[in-house]
């Protein structure tokens, strides 16, 4: 091999050789967000988790708004059915004995389903046992919740869950113990509603307190709102109605007031029952 092919052939390996140990060129660096850029992230990340979550709760109320009419509708078609039942079973009975089939008019009340319900009137006397306190409260079948008069709510968690301290939202004017008119209300956070008005929306906390309405003893849903601008500071809705009780429109008062410690007698309740015609203000 002559000496220039050589050299020639030695350069070219010298090249290749240093060619591969050249540095390659570093991937471009991820970028670092700063303080505020992360802030803004994190805050539009809340209002994402916000929105969707509002979602899921219109949802769930949704839900359960079909649910309840699903159970009545169940309700009613069960008492059809052992109402139906008892019938086949007098004809075949009268069929087995070969004696003639007596048709008896059941009373109304009974064919109704109502045989077993608390009547109550227009407007009632509740009390709060948990709370310790009597209240006027208006009953409306055309609300779906009930209500209760609530004002400084502040939302709170205890135990992971979700809770909610208020205080009773009352007037000059509304009868109550009157130990607990500045006392702290503390309950847990059933769910919330979505409420729309002309105003706008808004999300309510409900929450649940055990209450008593003549023999009624029963825990009630009650959305928590500022009702000071109205006679009543409760409302119950056909919730609490459902299969306990019906109203009787003509009448108001038809239980006794509940007694608690630091309040006035029952008997002299009819001093505080002047309702204005039972009109909202």
């Amino acid at each position: 091999m002559s000496r220039p092919l050589l050299y020639s052939g030695v350069l070219s390996l010298g090249l290749l050789l240093a060619g591969c140990a050249l540095p390659t060129s570093p991937a471009d660096p991820q970028p670092v967000l700063g303080p505020d850029e992360f802030a803004l992230r994190l805050d539009q990340l809340e209002d994402d988790l916000a929105a969707r979550c509002e979602l899921q709760q219109v949802a769930l109320s949704d839900h359960s708004r079909r649910q309840e009419v699903l159970v009545a509708d169940v309700r009613e078609v069960g008492s059809l059915l052992r109402h139906l039942r008892a019938d086949i079973e007098r004809l075949e009975h009268s069929q087995a004995e070969n004696e003639p089939l007596v048709i008896t008019q059941e009373c109304a009340a009974d064919e109704l389903g109502l045989a077993n319900k608390a009547v109550v009137g227009r407007s009632e006397w509740i009390g709060l046992p948990d709370v310790g306190t009597y209240l006027k409260a208006r009953i409306d079948s055309g609300a779906n919740t009930s209500s209760l008069s609530a004002q400084e709510i502040t939302r709170f968690e205890r135990d992971g869950a979700n809770w909610v301290r208020f205080r009773l939202g009352l007037t000059d004017d509304d009868v109550v113990v009157d130990d607990v008119r500045e006392e702290w209300i503390e309950a847990p956070v059933e769910r919330r509603v979505r409420i729309v008005q002309a105003s706008g929306e808004e999300s309510r906390p409900v929450v649940s307190l055990m209450m008593t309405l003549g023999p009624i003893r029963e825990p009630v849903e009650f959305t928590l709102n500022d009702r000071t601008h109205l006679n009543y500071p409760v409302l119950l809705g056909r919730r609490f109605l459902m299969d306990i009780a019906v109203i009787d429109v003509a009448e108001t008062y038809l239980h006794e007031r509940p007694e608690f410690p630091g309040g006035r007698p029952a008997d002299e309740a009819a001093m505080d029952e002047d309702d204005r015609d039972d009109e909202e203000r």
